[in-house]
């Protein structure tokens, strides 16, 4: 099969990583949650041009890697387009209303952001380890978040708790379960391909 398959998912994944990123980064700009610092931005020639490349890697990591985790521990995943799309719309949804929703208060914003992710986890995923690698997707992308907003790199507007907003785990737990499932996706895609030559 050779390395060519693997190469052109990745770079798939690469890709739509960027997107969601531009897309979600447009939204909390628009709302003023999330600022960059300006002698970041004054260094960086008036961008932030490393925060789309990183989720890009992030996402051709995760979707290359849920894949590989499923065959080491024998959770075969049987999907079809339809619901991998379904889940980016629910991904988008609740990344949007981490943008756009006020709340009474951040503990009830906090927690039906974790039942929004939790159900897409139920719907589109439901594995074992799918709902690890989100937890541990979640708990390592937030702690990379609170070290760039600790050295003055980005900030939030308002900080629910230490240095972030306390929807991040949730928008990071549901992308990493819908670049898995784009993943997994785009690998049966391949295996398929491979039978059938």
């Amino acid at each position: 099969m050779g390395y060519t398959p693997l190469l052109i998912r990745g770079t798939v994944l690469f890709c739509l990583g960027v997107f969601f990123c531009l897309v979600f980064n447009l939204l909390q700009v628009q709302r003023e949650s999330t600022i960059f610092s300006p002698e970041v931005l004054a260094r960086l020639f008036s961008s932030a041009w490393w925060v789309a490349p990183c989720c890009g890697i992030a996402a051709a990591v995760i979707g290359l890697l849920y894949p590989c985790l499923d065959e080491r521990l024998g959770e075969p995943h049987t999907g079809e387009w339809s619901n991998v799309m379904r889940c980016i719309a629910v991904f988008v949804g609740i990344n949007h209303a981490s943008a756009k929703i006020d709340f009474e208060n951040n503990l009830q914003f906090s927690l039906t952001l974790t039942a929004m992710s939790i159900g897409l986890w139920w719907l589109f995923d439901r594995s074992g380890s799918g709902f690890g690698l989100g937890v541990a997707i979640a708990i390592v992308a937030t702690f990379i978040t609170q070290l760039l907003i600790y050295h003055g790199v980005q900030r939030y507007t308002k900080l629910d708790y230490l240095f972030v907003r306390s929807w991040l785990p949730c928008t990071f737990f549901s992308g990493g379960v819908t670049m898995g499932n784009i993943g997994r996706q785009l690998a049966m895609y391949d295996h398929r391909k491979v039978k059938d030559e």
